[in-house]
């Protein structure tokens, strides 16, 4: 796959600084059309040639590495009139230098290769250096976001420097490589901008809750955009805190990051969810969607050594990928394509490997088998690997980032392969963001610039006491974490391993396995697996006599206990019966796998609609149904909180407009993970545009009763069919129209036999048999679960 990947690069696009793969050419700046940020990172350096170096020596490349290497030397040049993104460019080209700059280094030392090399890439590493620096010049040291390779940013001619803002990750993700740079070179001034830019960023820090923001300002410090989270605009800053402890040996870095990581724990990590904050009321979640950059962080819990969450949210990101074959760029919290987009990022990859070295459950390694196999599938054309433009439809995009190569082929070989099989020992590095290898010797080696002496401010201040753990200063060991205990990561995986399941019936699995007729032994001890054979006598083969003949069996596996991801989704239904409706209106629903029987009640809108905070109208939805509308929390939450105010009922309603049964298959609410049976409401969905009916029918009547009840129950039908001898009045009919629910009334030629049934209103007889039977339209009252209507109130027959 790299060689299909680099190959076309090396074939179509070099020296451009990407390949577009469906036009089989290269992607040079100012000659495609604009794409707006995304073409920051294009600064005419041969992007992908300096990204993909280090990669080169991980998988024992060195041929082409040394090639490579020379190609770079003589022909990349570092000081063109192009404005790019500082963030990109330090990680991707500053990076791609170092982490070459130390493989040439190391081969050299070895005395094999690159005998040649006299650290032409470090020099090109400096000279890039020194063009970046300008981008720190502010009042604040915080780094402008965009800097002119040749001109700088406050130049005239330098077509930038007007900017006022950055993200958090932009300013705080370049201490690892401004400070192997200075370590290398012996030049203080990057480590120390680096350094700064750090301080800043922790002494702007929210202090009641130890959280930052996404967005500042780079001149005075204030915060733009105040949302707080561990995804895009702030995903590395955390990253560069914990591995510039590593790689430098600087207490204060840890001890930022663990201030930093409790209150991540305490506020954005609700296992398996990672969500977004305010960062001054981290209480408050303030989206319902969550971004894919955000998968790198259970690689940063396993260095941490916080190994169960790490389990838990990957697992759901897993579980996000088997249900979209890729991780979209977005996702809601009910696991639902937000932005479609997946440029082939690595951070799930990535995670996967950190998984599998702390563990060494295998399970990891088939999960690194189903990246493979999707990129193959779904990714590969005939130029290299496209980006999926939606991962719903699959349709491709033009677009093959650097980081492709950079990330996803070393952190997926280095999943699949052995210490023994690289040329270098990889505990000897640190990956950077971009996956570029760092010697952690560069802690010992070469010491701190003088002056470079980190400022110690408000480390004791911080209001959360922080307790020592058996890792705080140490990687965790699989020896200590799981002795005799290969299950240990299983256990946690099982209970979030249908999240995402959409019900679906269960249908036989069917392989043809060939079995000889010598005996009955193996037959005999698939049955016992639970597992039936059946001759199908049109494969059979061979001659018969002497000869042994082989039997094609069909192999069908019958589970004695469905999973909860193949148990078939019995559709409910929500059914109005206060008048003027009388039961005819009957919604499609879905079923929760929690909760209780249901029962009649009338309906009560939940304030907040979403339920996702203190209900604030408990007092009127005590003793009712309430109605909740999806999304911002889990439905396990949700319930909880109506349950807590007293509601009897719930019925959620899809935020997504315009979704409707008929064209989205129905589905079982799950929990959240944790024990359900606490749970003891009544719980169904409806899609938005059944909800909207629902609604509508509040908002006119105020006052409306329903029936929540499984189809096959629907009171007055029996398998959809008008029960025998039931009189036939008015119905509704549904039509949907652009999204708006119109209701038309079929007249029917007796208007009385009409007239008189509206006289009547259905209700349910609680006895064993669940008969249904009449009632006179003045008994209206809501009923509890306990009571049961008056048996009296009309005579004995079907209504």
């Amino acid at each position: 796959m790299f060689d299909h990947a680099y190959g076309s690069y090396m074939k179509y696009a070099y020296p451009a600084d990407e390949l577009m793969p469906l036009s089989c050419r290269g992607r040079v700046r100012g000659l495609e059309p604009n794409r707006g940020d995304i073409d920051d990172s294009l600064g005419k350096f041969s992007l992908t040639l300096i990204d993909t170096l280090d990669t080169l020596v991980v998988l024992n490349k060195l041929d082409d590495f040394e090639d490579a290497v020379r190609k770079t030397v003589r022909e990349v040049r570092l000081d063109n009139d192009v404005v790019v993104s500082v963030f990109e460019t330090n990680i991707r080209v500053l990076g791609g230098l170092l982490g070459a700059h130390v493989m040439a280094d190391h081969l050299r030392q070895r005395g094999e290769r690159m005998q040649w090399y006299e650290d032409e890439l470090l020099h090109m590493a400096k000279e890039l250096g020194h063009r970046l620096l300008p981008a720190f010049n502010t009042t604040s040291g915080l780094p402008y976001p965009r800097v002119n390779l040749r001109y700088g940013v406050l130049n005239p001619l330098s077509r930038t420097g007007t900017e006022s803002d950055t993200c958090t990750a932009c300013a705080g993700t370049m201490i690892l490589e401004f400070a192997a740079l200075s370590r290398l070179s012996g030049e203080a001034v990057f480590e120390e901008h680096a350094r700064k830019a750090l301080d800043v960023l922790w002494e702007k820090r929210q202090r009641g809750s130890d959280l930052v923001g996404t967005v500042i300002n780079i001149h005075n410090g204030d915060w733009v955009r105040r949302d707080s989270g561990v995804g895009a605009g702030i995903d590395s800053y955390y990253e560069y805190l914990m591995k510039a402890y590593i790689l430098l040996g600087d207490n204060v870095y840890l001890e930022r990051f663990n201030i930093h990581y409790s209150a991540i724990m305490k506020y954005i990590s609700q296992p398996p969810l990672l969500l977004n904050v305010h960062m001054h009321n981290p209480t408050v979640s303030v989206r319902s969607w969550m971004d894919s950059l955000l998968a790198f962080f259970p690689g940063l819990q396993v260095l941490r050594g916080d190994l169960k969450p790490a389990i838990e949210t990957h697992e759901m990101l897993y579980q996000v990928t088997k249900q979209h074959k890729f991780l979209p760029e977005a996702f809601t919290t009910e696991f639902r394509v937000h932005w479609g987009q997946h440029p082939l990022r690595p951070e799930f990859a990535e995670s996967t490997y950190y998984l599998y070295k702390a563990t060494g459950d295998p399970y990891y390694l088939r999960v690194g088998q189903s990246i493979v196999e999707k990129l193959n599938a779904y990714a590969r054309v005939p130029c290299g690997f496209a980006a999926v433009q939606d991962v719903r439809t699959g349709t491709h995009e033009d677009r093959m980032d650097s980081f492709f190569l950079a990330e996803m082929f070393k952190y997926l070989y280095l999943l699949f392969s052995e210490k023994s099989q690289l040329p270098f020992d990889i505990d000897d590095y640190i990956f950077t963001t971009e996956a570029h290898l760092l010697p952690v010797s560069l802690s010992t080696t070469q010491p701190p610039c003088q002056g470079n002496n980190t400022v110690r401010t408000n480390i004791t201040s911080s209001p959360i006491s922080l307790e020592e753990d058996l890792f705080t200063y140490s990687c965790p060991s699989t020896q200590t974490l799981f002795p005799n205990n290969p299950s240990f990561a299983k256990t946690i995986r099982d209970s979030y391993k249908y999240l995402t399941g959409v019900g679906r019936a269960f249908h036989p699995l069917e392989i043809e396995l060939p079995l000889h007729d010598s005996g009955m032994e193996p037959v005999e001890f698939l049955k016992s697996m639970g597992i039936s054979l059946t001759p199908l006598n049109e494969a059979m083969a061979g001659e018969t006599g002497s000869q042994k003949v082989l039997w094609f069996c069909l192999l069908i596996t019958h589970l004695s206990t469905q999973t909860p991801e193949e148990e078939e989704v019995v559709p409910h239904i929500v059914q109005l019966i206060s008048p003027p409706f009388l039961g005819r209106t009957v919604l499609t629903a879905g079923p929760a796998k929690f909760g209780m029987d249901l029962t009649k009640q009338d309906i009560v809108k939940a304030s907040p609609y979403t339920a996702c905070g203190p209900i604030d109208n408990a007092a009127e939805v005590k003793g009712h149904i309430a109605l909740a509308l999806r999304g911002d929390c889990m439905f396990a939450g949700k319930a909880r909180r109506l349950q807590e105010a007293g509601a009897i009922g719930v019925i959620f309603i899809d935020h997504r407009e315009g979704s409707n049964s008929e064209e989205t298959p129905l589905f079982q609410m799950v929990g959240d993970g944790d024990s359900t049976t606490d749970i003891s409401l009544p719980l169904v969905f409806l899609f938005s545009r059944e909800g909207a009916v629902l609604t509508a029918a509040l908002e006119e009547h105020h006052n409306v009763d329903v029936l929540l009840l499984p189809k096959e129950r629907q009171l007055g039908h029996e398998d959809g069919e008008l029960e025998e001898g039931a009189a036939r009045g008015p119905t509704l009919e549904f039509v949907l129209e652009k999204g708006e629910v119109l209701v038309e009334e079929e007249e029917e030629e007796e208007e009385l036999r009409g007239e008189q049934q509206s006289q009547q209103q259905y209700c349910t007889k609680a006895s064993e048999n669940e008969s249904t039977e009449p009632c006179s339209a003045a008994v209206l009252s809501p009923l509890d679960s306990s009571q049961s209507p008056n048996s009296n109130s009309g005579p004995d027959t079907n209504p």
